[in-house]
């Protein structure tokens, strides 16, 4: 078999699928990836599309690039499966992909008119969304929130699915509310399990109180692990200059430098109001 597909440097789609179709092929192919299944990729693929997250937080423009690629390798690499298992080709994921996009824009590739809001938008589409989910009998209310999303964002998406019904509570402060009482029953939890259930609880009445303040959980705590990082390599920083490092100081004095780190960046964002 001729390699020059795969060594054509603007091979494009086509070289990506054949390498991927070469890494798995069973008498040639690479023994790691001739050994993955579904499940063992899922991962990768669930870490792939957090990087992509992460380059356009960064503002990483070629760090992006990379990043798709390797998504988009993922979808690759589950197609090859795919096909190899006789479920479908990679041609028939694009395809289903492209039909969906034609049904769910009328107003772009059919008869409806554009004038409308965004937000009407965002109603068609649910409305659109709705009546997939019926044609596959996914009659519940909640059917079709995806198990494997990230549990804040799930919490999100079940609280939305229900809020359409009308099973939501009319302000922010019946949700302030519930967040207090939820905090008690954490307090008076008497065993690991009652903790771990009432800790679950809370979590999800936090995600409530974000949609109803309009934040994204997801969003608003990757800020706070980034704030947290900030500090804490300030921390690290101050003590390299007397050549010790965090386990040579004691809580007292991080708690100190931590302190002046969070000044120094309430100081920099009033200088740039």
């Amino acid at each position: 078999m001729s390699d020059d597909l795969i060594h054509n440097p603007t091979g494009g789609m086509p070289r990506l699928r054949e390498i991927m179709r070469r890494l798995r092929d069973q008498n040639s192919g690479c023994p790691w990836d001739l050994e993955q299944t579904f499940a063992t990729i899922a991962p990768y693929t669930i870490e792939e599309a957090y990087e992509v997250a992460d380059a356009i937080e960064r503002k990483e423009w070629d760090e992006l690039k990379g990043e798709l690629g390797d998504l988009l390798f993922q979808s690759v690499f589950h197609a090859q499966m795919a096909e190899e298992a006789g479920l479908f080709t990679f041609d028939e994921v694009a395809d289903g992909m492209s039909d969906k996009m034609v049904a769910r824009h009328p107003h772009v590739f059919g008869d409806e008119s554009r004038d409308k809001s965004p937000e009407q938008q965002t109603r068609d589409w649910e409305t659109i969304k709705a009546a997939e989910r019926a044609s596959k009998k996914e009659t519940g209310v909640l059917d079709g929130v995806a198990l494997g999303l990230p549990a804040l964002l799930r919490a999100v998406k079940l609280q939305k699915r229900a809020a359409r019904v009308g099973f939501d509570w009319p302000t922010t402060d019946e949700v302030m509310d519930k967040l207090r009482e939820e905090m008690d029953e954490l307090r008076e939890a008497e065993d690991d399990d009652h903790r771990f259930e009432e800790f679950g609880d809370l979590l999800f009445v936090m995600a409530n109180l974000g949609r109803h303040m309009g934040i994204d959980p997801e969003a608003a705590l990757r800020a706070a692990n980034g704030k947290f990082t900030r500090r804490f390599k300030s921390i690290e920083a101050a003590l390299a200059k007397d050549g010790r490092r965090p386990e040579d100081s004691n809580l007292e004095e991080m708690d100190r430098l931590w302190d002046a780190a969070k000044a120094v960046e309430k100081a920099a964002k009033k200088s740039d109001i």
